[in-house]
């Protein structure tokens, strides 16, 4: 695979334009404009080319600048996994004004503290494509895949040119993660009273000759 010829670009494109390309080829073959469609599987697998074009080159070049980063900054892991999801604590390429914020929200990640993660993310009024990111993955960690599913879409279409939240998507879609329940030790302690206040009235029409 020529990946220049995947992206329509040539080797003196400057960086800047094979972003470009990039990303308009990304919002023309992005798996949500195909949903419920016969081209999904063709969408798909075009997207998939693409990002590993994009990849290859990305890395090529950042390869002969020494093992710099891209040209924004940014290191662009391959959608293989070259950045290897589930591991948080490596440098946050995030550098925005929630900075700070969204290291303490990896670092609670990482520490497997959930609940103090998912606060810090809360009383943020920033929804940018690293929150819904760092959301995505704090609803993974539940096993609460359709909601992970929905924020680490939202974020991938906020950004997609991050390697990262690409891969944690595929990852996935690949695991068949789609389709997962919140479980019962997450019930909403109201739902709970409701449930006994009716167990309670149907006790009471029994004992009191109602049934």
């Amino acid at each position: 695979m020529d990946p220049y010829k995947v992206l329509g670009v040539t080797p003196q494109t400057s960086d800047d334009d094979v972003k470009r390309a990039y990303r308009e080829l990304a919002r023309k073959y992005h798996p949500d404009n195909y949903v419920n469609n016969p081209l999904a599987d063709l969408a798909e697998a075009r997207m998939k080319e693409i990002n590993e074009a994009y990849d290859m080159i990305m890395n090529e070049r950042a390869g002969r600048a020494g093992g710099a980063s891209g040209a924004d900054g940014q290191q662009y892991g391959s959608a293989a996994g070259q950045q290897q999801y589930g591991s948080y604590a490596g440098q946050n390429a995030y550098a925005g004004p929630n900075a700070a914020l969204y290291s303490r929200v990896r670092l609670a990640i990482n520490q497997r503290n959930l609940g103090l993660a998912e606060s810090l993310l809360q009383r943020s009024t920033e929804r940018d494509a690293e929150w819904f990111f760092l959301m995505g993955t704090v609803y993974h960690r539940k096993g609460w895949y359709d909601e992970a599913g929905r924020a680490y879409t939202q974020a991938c279409q906020m950004d997609p040119l991050n390697g990262e939240y690409r891969t944690a998507l595929n990852n996935l879609n690949m695991s068949g993660g789609y389709g997962g329940y919140r479980p019962m030790a997450e019930a909403n302690v109201c739902d709970c009273c409701v449930q006994m206040a009716i167990c309670n009235c149907c006790l009471n029409a029994c004992c009191g000759g109602g049934c």
